[in-house]
C-alpha cells in the first residue's frame, strides 16, 4: 500500500524588482512549492485528475509575484500557501524559500552581500499556518574572549585545555513566528541581538556562547516563540613552532576544515 506521498515544484528560481519608488527594491528568491493531500489515485491507478502538473506550480510562483508586492519572503509564502491550499484534495501545503542578500551600492546598483542565506518555511495545513524562518551560512570569528576548560579528561583526550583561543562558526539560525500577523521584519533584530552577543559574550564554550546568542535574540523579538541554533565550530589550532625555535603567543593558527565539533540546541519561551 501506498503509506505516505508527496509532490512539488523544487528549485523554482524568482528575482522580482519593484521600480515603483527611485531606490529600486530587490528580492531575489529559490522557492519550493510541495502538496500533500488525497493523490493516491495518480500514484496507483495513472489517474492525473487531481495532480496539479508542477509546471503550473512554477508559474503560480510568477503570476503571484506579479499580483502581489514581495517586499518580505515570509508573506508572500502565505499568499502562496492559501492559492494551493484552496485546491481539491489538498491538506498540507509546504512552501520554502531561500533568499540571496544583495547589498545596495546605489539607487539601482547592487553586490552579492556574502556567502548568508535567508530561509523561509511556510506550512499550511487543517491546524493553520506556521512560519519558520532564518538563515545559514553567515560567518562569525573572533580572536579572544573565548575558553575551553575543566571539561573531563581520560586515557583518549588529548586536547590541551585553553583560556585564550579563536571563536569561529558558520552559523544556521530559525525561528517560529508566534502567528502569521506579526512584523516580519524582526529578522533584522534577531539577527543583530545573535552577533552582538557573540562578539561581546565571554564564552567558556560553544554551548555557553550559543544560549546566550538564543536569548538574546528571544529578548529581540516579542514575534518569535522559540530559535534554533547550529553552531559548527570552525576549529582553528596554534601551529607549533618550537622547531624553528619560536613561541607562538596565540598568534600563528591553521584553519581546518574537517572534523568539526557540531553544536546545536533551541531554546523556547517558557509557558
Amino acid at each position: 500500500m501506498l503509506s505516505w506521498n508527496r509532490y512539488g515544484k523544487a528549485r523554482v528560481r524568482l528575482v522580482r524588482v519593484d521600480k515603483s519608488q527611485p531606490d529600486h527594491q530587490l528580492i531575489d528568491l529559490t522557492i519550493d512549492v510541495q502538496l500533500e493531500g488525497a493523490f493516491e489515485k495518480v500514484y496507483t491507478d495513472g489517474d492525473n485528475s487531481a495532480c496539479v502538473p508542477t509546471d503550473t506550480m512554477k508559474n503560480t510562483v510568477y503570476a503571484l509575484a506579479k499580483k502581489h508586492a514581495v517586499a518580505r519572503v515570509e508573506p508572500f509564502l502565505v499568499q502562496l500557501c492559501d492559492h494551493f491550499a484552496a485546491k481539491p484534495g489538498v491538506s498540507r501545503v509546504r512552501i520554502s524559500a531561500i533568499e540571496q542578500p544583495w547589498a545596495r551600492l546605489n539607487a539601482h546598483a547592487f553586490a552579492h552581500a556574502g556567502a548568508e542565506q535567508w530561509t523561509c518555511v511556510a506550512t499550511r495545513d487543517a491546524r493553520g499556518t506556521e512560519i519558520v524562518s532564518g538563515l545559514t551560512g553567515l560567518v562569525l570569528l573572533k580572536t579572544t574572549d573565548s575558553a575551553f576548560a575543566g571539561y573531563p579528561r581520560d586515557e583518549y583526550t588529548t586536547l590541551p585545555e585553553t583560556h585564550d583561543r579563536i571563536m569561529a562558526t558558520s552559523m544556521t539560525a530559525v525561528w517560529t513566528y508566534r502567528n502569521t500577523s506579526v512584523d516580519f521584519g524582526a529578522r533584522e533584530q534577531i539577527v543583530n541581538a545573535l552577533v552582538h552577543t557573540f562578539a561581546e559574550h565571554r564564552s567558556e564554550s560553544v554551548q555557553h556562547t550559543l544560549y546566550a546568542m538564543g536569548e538574546a535574540a528571544l529578548g529581540a523579538a516579542p514575534e518569535i516563540t522559540e530559535i534554533t541554533l547550529t553552531l559548527p565550530n570552525r576549529h582553528h589550532l596554534l601551529v607549533d613552532l618550537k622547531p624553528f625555535g619560536l613561541e607562538n603567543q596565540n598568534e600563528i593558527f591553521v584553519a581546518t576544515d574537517q572534523p568539526f565539533g557540531l553544536i546545536e540546541a533551541t531554546l523556547r519561551r517558557q509557558a
